[in-house]
């Protein structure tokens, strides 16, 4: 007899349907899969024999075969065990075949019959979006599906209870959430900007690249309190907004880092990996492609530590992102396409040393590994970056002092005022919501400059050796720093701010 069970598998991030068929003939008992499954799907009939078994449905002693179609669609993880188990009880006569036409299935098959989660849930949910089907999955999955309330989504925690669920023998109902009630701000506990000494420069400069979404690096001694500045920037960062929000966790659900206490991303991500991490690991890939680090920091901030120490590789794959707000993915079987819109920030030493023009301390390296060391960092990477910060060392003074600086409360209302004003203004705009995404009509319409701006630019252009794109990055900064103003013109201190921001511009860092 034939069986069909419909279910889905996640391709980028987008849901494929797909029709599990199983067929139960007679012949010498095996089981064949086919339809491209990868090896957790082949290995699937030995989880989903012993789970049956352990919950007294007969295992057929027949000829058995597995058909995922479409057939030229790779099948990958174990979300396939819940739909072949039940496709299998129905061609085997244990189960009628119309219980669950309506059904989509998911669900990873323990050797005892409950269900253990499976990433992707969310994808799923969202591709039965209009299609009256229901949702069938682990119950740990449930929350992350059910954030699209207008799919039902069933939570199961053991196959006996899906099977008994489809017979009408088990009530079961559906689980209701609203998004908006799981979207409260998940603030940091222990870091506030009030805690760094000094530094009231690089305090500025954060904000301003903040406000703005800019991209920001870092260059200073060991010890100047880089790392310290950079993982304080969530606690002002503008609050995550419900679509936003949605964007991420897709990413976060294929991936399977969810948990299903939390099934919403409440803030934007900070990703910090370390220096040795792979260009496939940075921007994704692979023989099936996954996201990588710039997916996982969508909508949030990337921070380098160290941008020298990441390999030649790895830097120049984050140009495409840093441009596009995408990275895509091509494979002889096709492409695929993970959102990347992240704030990066980076931090890098002078010197290999790192003392390059401290006034107290001795550099130890020599011109050419100064000059390697700098040029680890091409040209093309550093004009998408968009303020270029010093940050020296922190004075005994500021050090021991006893006063604090501003709190990260205050600097986000300031950096909300901003957002608010950028927001009007791209009222309209398809993909543009800060003043970083501005491209050439928005940077011409929304950045004109008056007659003494425009004499300041054209004598900063030739002393800094500024591309056309580090020009357009200038005007996008001074645009932000005159929101954090207050005023709708761009005047020349907010330009002059602006240029002072492009330290590796400078002869001196060549």
């Amino acid at each position: 007899m034939l069986a069909k069970v419909m279910t889905a598998t996640v391709v980028g991030l987008s849901a494929v349907p797909v029709t599990v068929e199983v067929d139960v003939a007679d012949g010498l008992p095996g089981v064949t899969i086919v339809g491209l499954p990868d090896p957790t799907v082949r290995e699937s009939k030995e989880r989903i024999k012993s789970a049956l078994k352990n919950t007294q449905f007969a295992w057929p002693q027949s000829r058995i075969t597995v058909n995922l179609a479409p057939a030229d669609v790779r099948k990958e993880g174990s979300a396939f065990d819940l739909p072949i188990a039940l496709g299998l009880l129905a061609a085997s006569r244990q189960l009628e075949p119309e219980t669950f036409a309506d059904t989509i299935a998911l669900g990873e098959l323990a050797l005892d019959g409950s269900l253990w989660p499976i990433p992707g849930a969310l994808p799923v949910a969202l591709s039965l979006k209009g299609q009256g089907r229901r949702l069938l999955l682990p119950a740990a999955n449930a929350l992350e599906a059910a954030l699209v309330n207008t799919v039902p989504v069933y939570p199961i925690q053991h196959l006996h209870q899906a099977i008994a669920f489809l017979k009408g023998t088990e009530p079961l109902a559906p689980i209701q959430v609203n998004p908006r009630d799981w979207l409260k701000p998940q603030l940091l506990a222990g870091l506030d900007f009030s805690e760094v000494k000094g530094q009231r420069l690089a305090k500025r400069a954060i904000e301003v690249a903040v406000a703005g979404a800019h991209n920001l690096i870092f260059l200073g001694p060991p010890g100047s309190g880089k790392s310290m500045l950079a993982q304080r920037i969530p606690t002002i960062m503008p609050e995550i907004s419900l679509e936003e929000s949605l964007e991420t966790t897709q990413i976060y659900s294929i991936m399977g880092l969810l948990s299903p206490e939390q099934p919403l991303v409440r803030s934007r991500p900070f990703r910090s990996p370390h220096s040795t991490i792979s260009d496939v690991g940075l921007v994704g890939g692979g023989a099936v492609p996954r996201p990588g680090e710039v997916s996982l920091a969508h909508h949030g901030v990337l921070f380098l530590d160290e941008l020298p120490e990441f390999s030649r590789a790895s830097l120049e794959s984050l140009r495409q992102p840093l441009e596009d707000g995408v990275v895509t993915v091509s494979r002889a079987v096709g492409t695929v396409a993970f959102p990347a819109r992240f704030m990066l920030v980076a931090s890098m030493n002078p010197c290999p040393c790192g003392f390059s023009g401290d006034p107290t301390k001795s550099c130890l390296c020599t011109p050419s590994q100064i000059h390697r060391y700098r040029t680890r960092i091409s040209g093309p990477l550093l004009d998408r970056i968009d303020l270029h910060l010093e940050v020296p060392a922190v004075s005994v003074p500021e050090l021991t002092g006893d006063g604090q600086g501003e709190s990260s409360a205050a600097i986000r209302a300031r950096i909300a005022q901003g957002r608010d004003r950028q927001r009007q203004r791209f009222q309209g705009e398809s993909g543009i919501f800060c003043n970083a995404q501005m491209r050439y009509r928005q940077i011409k319409r929304w950045c004109r400059l008056t007659p003494e701006g425009k004499e300041l630019l054209k004598k900063a252009i030739p002393a800094l050796g500024l591309s056309a794109r580090a020009y357009d990055k200038i005007l996008k900064v001074s645009r932000t720093i005159a929101d954090l103003a207050g005023s709708e013109e761009i005047h020349p201190e907010h330009l002059a701010e602006a240029i002072q921001y492009r330290a590796l511009d400078r002869s001196t860092w060549v």
